[in-house]
Parts: C-alpha cells; structure tokens; sequence
C-alpha cells in the first residue's frame, strides 16, 4: 500500500500515513498554520496536490509555494477568491475558478475535472507517472467558508470529499482557525478527521500538538519548518 510522507518525524517514522487519512490542521491567525498544512500537503516526487483556495488569490499562493521549494508544475489550485473581482477570469490547466467561498457545487465540480485530468495524465507531461495518482487535497482554509455556510452544511460537504479522497486513494489536509468558532464546531469537523494538528502562539513563542490515529499522542512543543520538515523540540 503507497504512504504518504508527512514530514513529521513521529508519523514517518511508522511509514507515513494511509490513502484516505485527513488531518486537520487547527492555528489561530498569525500562528504559520497556513504554512503547517502547506508543508503537509507538498506533494512529494511522484505526487500531485489540490489546493482549495479560500483567503489567497491562486496567483499570490503560486509564489508563496514557489518560494518555499514546491514543484508548482504538480499542483492545481481551485480558487475560490479572484472571481469575486475579476468575473470574467477562464480557467486554465492548473487553475480551475469558482464564483466564492461559498460555491461548494462549484469546487466539487472543479475538484473533479483536476482530479480527472491528473488521473488520465493529462496534468503534466511526467511519462512515468505512478498509477493509482498519489493526490494530496488541502483546504486553505475551511475557517472562510464557515464565514458563509452553516456547518450541518460544511459538514455533509466535508463527508462528500472525504468519501471522495477515500475512494481515490488520496488525503486530505484541512486548515481552520479554531479561535474563530465555538467548541462545538470545532468538534464536528473533527469527526471526519483522523490526525488534529494544533497550533498555538503565545509568549512562550510557535508550539504543536498532535493527536489522532496511529498512537499519535505528542504534548505541546516548540517547532520550526526547514527543508520541507517539521522539527519539533521538546
């Protein structure tokens, strides 16, 4: 069975995950879980990713993974953002365009057609790409869409796409500023996850908690991103 790498030493160090784990990723603002989940979600050699933009143009968050050593030829953003200004904008290979945040028919759709054309091969031009396609999903971030859907709402279409990456042999990482909602929703979305990384910033400074399946159970500690790599130290 094909395992995705993480790169945090705890999981990989087990082989990485299984095809249908999701993590959710749960940092206020200010706190890099933008950056958390990206790195989670960097697709590996061999791997693509879906990114669901919600808060950053799909041009700005290009760059911002350009800059950080993602291979941006094997990463297909549907964004969710730019048409709330620009509506005239056509999708592209890699691009696919939703009206807002709160078009969830529209990102099941766009979600689809990636899938589809990375699966068929039609993404890049890689003659040895694998089969079953490794594809990592990541929301950035579910916190915008909460702001226009309820979350019985949010929920069934977490379930869809869940199912979905299940089914296809994916994962799926999720980013939500826990500070922004009640226990209560918080606790629903947790329910389709498997791992919950938190993120907290404080006078202490950037610390990490990791919890969920595997034996995954690690207490609050500082941490750095450097290469791709998650360090944690005590």
């Amino acid at each position: 069975m094909y395992k995705y790498l993480t790169g945090i030493d705890i999981i990989d160090q087990k082989g990485g995950v299984n095809p249908g784990t999701n993590i959710l990723v749960l940092a206020p603002s200010f706190s890099d879980g933008e950056l958390v989940a990206s790195f989670l979600a960097m697709p590996r050699k061999k791997e693509y990713m879906i990114v669901l933009a919600t808060e950053t143009q799909s041009e700005d968050l290009i760059d911002f993974f350009a800059g950080n050593g993602f291979d941006t030829n094997y990463i297909g953003i549907i964004d969710a953002i730019t048409r709330t200004s620009f509506t005239a904008i056509e999708d592209t290979q890699k691009i696919k365009y939703v009206g807002s945040p709160s078009d969830l028919t529209g990102m099941d759709i766009k979600f689809s057609q990636l899938t589809e054309e990375i699966m068929k091969g039609d993404f890049t031009d890689d003659p040895d790409q694998l089969f079953p396609t490794p594809i990592r999903y990541c929301i950035l971030s579910l916190t915008s869409m909460l702001m226009f859907r309820k979350i019985d709402i949010i929920y069934q279409f977490l379930h869809v796409v869940t199912s979905k990456l299940r089914k296809i042999g994916s994962i799926g990482v999720f980013l939500l500023n826990n500070e922004s909602f009640d226990q209560k929703t918080v606790a629903i979305v947790k329910q389709l996850m498997n791992i919950v990384v938190e993120i907290q910033n404080n006078d202490e400074g950037k610390k990490i908690r990791i919890q969920g399946s595997m034996g995954l159970s690690m207490n609050w500690s500082h941490f750095s991103i450097e290469n791709g790599n998650l360090l944690i130290t005590p």
